[in-house]
């Protein structure tokens, strides 16, 4: 087979938690792709309780090209550097155990890839669901009122250079580049990582004949999660990068903005504290959830299948907008009572860091974020500072060959750690 010429190697990288539902069709769509080269796929494992760790075990036994890397730390971001570290071969194709790719999708994908030069190429999300609430968030994904108009989730999309596109297929030295996944992200990584490689220079190019098939969340409780925490991690990538960001990612908090405004008005105006010509100018914030209210409407009368099917369908809009609006305020520090690393305690830490791909990590669980300090191993220290999940003081891993550089990371922590203990979020951060 031609590993290196018009069909190069191809590694999937795939992180998995919890995925007993989707993971076999998710594998399946990928092993059977009609590809001439080489594949191989890395499955970055979490520690799951719903049994996919003893799917994955029969997986791998049954099919050699799976390999299996550990991910302790349960991160997306961490799991596919640890999966990309672990494969072979140079093009690398991210994949998500709730996902299915169609047939064809790795050979017209590495053929675009090289006839455009481009550093990272993606297609468009098909969503799918079960009939009742499931097909209602996938209708809601697949539209223009969902998601805010991103070029991979409509139907519409042209092929060319974009902003981002859905999963990637990237060149492996390309990502080394720029240093792969951001690890102190939760959410957002593609589109974080696509950010960096346009500023670096490289294309990002979006072909709508490849495509995706995704599984949306079942509930109304796990989409809301879903959202919230989108929320935040937006919240923080506004924080960190501004003007780069699309403008639609501003739009749901200037939603949720206009109607707590809108509630404040509204009981100053029943209590009889807001009259006259003032009274009727602030009535103009109700313009705002009106609107929005005719918006989910207008959803519902251009939707699909009977009456229960479009009221469902403006429910999961209401969750979806208004999960992910009241979080993107409370990604920062600020609002968790922890306070940035100052520029040269940041500095001290990743003096000595190697590349994120490449490092050795010592990991722990998000769900236990309340304590902090230095999680130290033989040859790693990582700060790991957080009194919430905030991605303000939680830095990635860094290699630290000497006892100064070690010190430096302590100095780090320990401050780090006070602004923890004695900030305005410490007590609610031990609460819970």
């Amino acid at each position: 087979m031609d590993a290196t010429g018009d069909h190069p190697g191809v590694t999937y990288v795939m992180p998995v938690l919890n995925e007993a539902a989707y993971l076999e069709a998710a594998v399946a769509s990928i092993l059977s792709q009609d590809y001439p080269g080489e594949v191989e796929l890395v499955l970055a494992l979490g520690p799951s309780t719903d049994g996919t760790d003893a799917i994955v075990e029969r997986l791998a036994k049954r099919d050699p090209r799976i390999r299996v890397v550990q991910n302790p730390g349960m991160d997306i971001p961490i799991g596919l550097n640890l999966a990309i570290a672990a494969g072979r071969f140079p093009i690398v194709v991210r994949v998500d155990a709730h996902t299915e790719l169609a047939p064809g999708y790795t050979a017209r994908g590495v053929g675009e890839l090289q006839r455009t030069g481009a550093a990272s190429l993606g297609g468009i999300m098909v969503a799918t669901g079960h009939p009742g609430f499931q097909a209602a968030v996938a209708q809601a994904y697949n539209s223009r009122f969902g998601l805010g108009g991103g070029a991979y989730h409509g139907e519409s999309a042209h092929a060319g250079p974009a902003e981002s596109a859905y999963m990637g297929i990237f060149r492996r030295d390309v990502l080394s580049e720029v240093g792969g996944f951001d690890e102190t992200l939760r959410r957002g990584e593609d589109w974080e990582l696509n950010y960096r490689l346009r500023t670096a220079g490289h294309t990002v190019w979006l072909d709508p004949q490849l495509r995706v098939t995704y599984w949306p969340r079942s509930t109304p409780g796990k989409l809301a999660r879903q959202f919230r925490a989108t929320g935040i991690w937006r919240g923080e990538l506004v924080r960190r990068l501004g003007r780069g960001n699309s403008l639609r990612f501003f739009a749901p908090p200037l939603l949720v903005v206009n109607i707590a405004v809108a509630i404040v008005v509204l009981v100053l105006h029943l209590t009889g504290v807001l009259g006259g010509w003032l009274g009727w100018i602030a009535a103009l914030v109700y313009l705002g959830p009106l609107a929005y209210l005719g918006l989910l409407v207008l959803a519902m009368i251009t939707g699909h299948g009977g009456l229960a099917d479009r009221l469902r369908f403006a429910g999961v809009l209401a969750i979806m907008h208004l999960s992910w609006v009241p979080a993107s305020s409370s990604g920062s520090c600020a609002a968790r009572g922890c306070r940035h690393l100052s520029h040269g305690e940041l500095s001290a830490v990743r003096a000595y860091g190697q590349p994120r791909s490449s490092m050795r990590r010592t990991t722990r669980s998000p769900a236990r974020p309340s304590s902090c300090g230095v999680n130290r191993s033989r040859h790693v220290r990582c700060v790991l500072a957080s009194c919430a999940p905030s991605p303000c003081t939680r830095l990635p891993c860094t290699r630290l060959p000497s006892a100064s550089s070690a010190r430096a990371v302590r100095i780090a922590s320990s401050r780090a750690s006070r602004s923890c203990t004695t900030g305005p979020g410490a007590s609610a951060s031990r609460s819970k």
